[in-house]
């Protein structure tokens, strides 16, 4: 069953509480799921990096925990967090959702917990953008973003504010840090220019992987997206961009 092999106890900083499940040992990496929920196929992905020498930690930001994914899931939260969810700012470049203060107060969290050199933060989809926003919490030194769909309006936009733009060009220098960010390249979600505009604030500080559709799980009925979950393959180039995900994570944590 989903979340057997997890403790879960919920987590509060400011007005926002919300469940967290954790699994294995090691330097943690934030697992911040993607719509419609902390469903099987990210969990997959948590248990894969547990088994790499990591300690999962998967907060539940909306939908039901374990559950499976569907396209009726999906459209129903993605309505909820534009149009009604006051945690999550979607449309307009230049902001930061207000649930990443949360996902930051996590990360200092499970670094004082975990202990290791700081924490890895892996965000998916319409959450992509937030592990990058978190680089103003000085644990985190180890940012992925998968598919980073936000914001909705403006195709070049990055869903952080100028002061935490600044931080994580600052910090990337500064720290010798960097930045791994994933997409499908016919993904309208994550559109061209959204990839160009990451390459142009940070340079060779940011890491790309743009697979092809040939790339993804071809059963889907879906089109290309979750690359880390629903269309990953079993091997290629599709599965080789998770195996450098977590091969990132392992170095940038002082695990290799």
């Amino acid at each position: 069953m989903p979340l057997t092999d997890y403790t879960c106890t919920n987590f509060t900083a400011g007005p926002y509480t919300r469940p967290v499940y954790r699994r294995g040992q090691g330097p943690a990496v934030i697992v911040i799921h993607e719509v419609p929920a902390l469903h099987t196929l990210v969990i997959d992905f948590a248990d894969r990096l547990a088994a790499a020498g990591m300690s999962v930690t998967c907060p539940s930001l909306f939908g039901t925990p374990g559950s499976v994914p569907t396209k009726a899931a999906a459209a129903k939260q993605l309505f909820l967090n534009i149009c009604i969810r006051r945690e999550f700012a979607a449309w307009r470049d230049g902001r930061s959702s207000p649930i990443v203060d949360w996902l930051r107060a996590l990360a200092a969290h499970e670094h004082a917990r975990c202990g290791g050199p700081g924490v890895g933060a892996v965000g998916m989809c319409f959450t992509g953008g937030f592990a990058l926003a978190m680089m103003t919490e000085p644990s985190v030194i180890a940012p992925v973003l998968s598919q980073p769909s936000l914001p909705i309006r403006d195709k070049g936009g990055l869903d952080l504010a100028p002061d935490e733009l600044a931080c994580a060009r600052r910090r990337l220098v500064e720290e010798d840090l960097s930045v791994l960010a994933l997409r499908y390249t016919s993904d309208r979600l994550v559109p061209d220019a959204r990839f160009a505009r990451l390459r142009a604030e940070f340079g060779d500080r940011v890491e790309t992987i743009e697979l092809a559709d040939a790339d993804a799980r071809p059963d889907t009925g879906l089109a290309p997206h979750s690359v880390l979950t629903v269309h990953l393959p079993e091997s290629g180039p599709g599965k080789a961009a998770e195996t450098r995900v977590i091969g990132f994570l392992r170095h940038r944590l002082g695990l290799d």
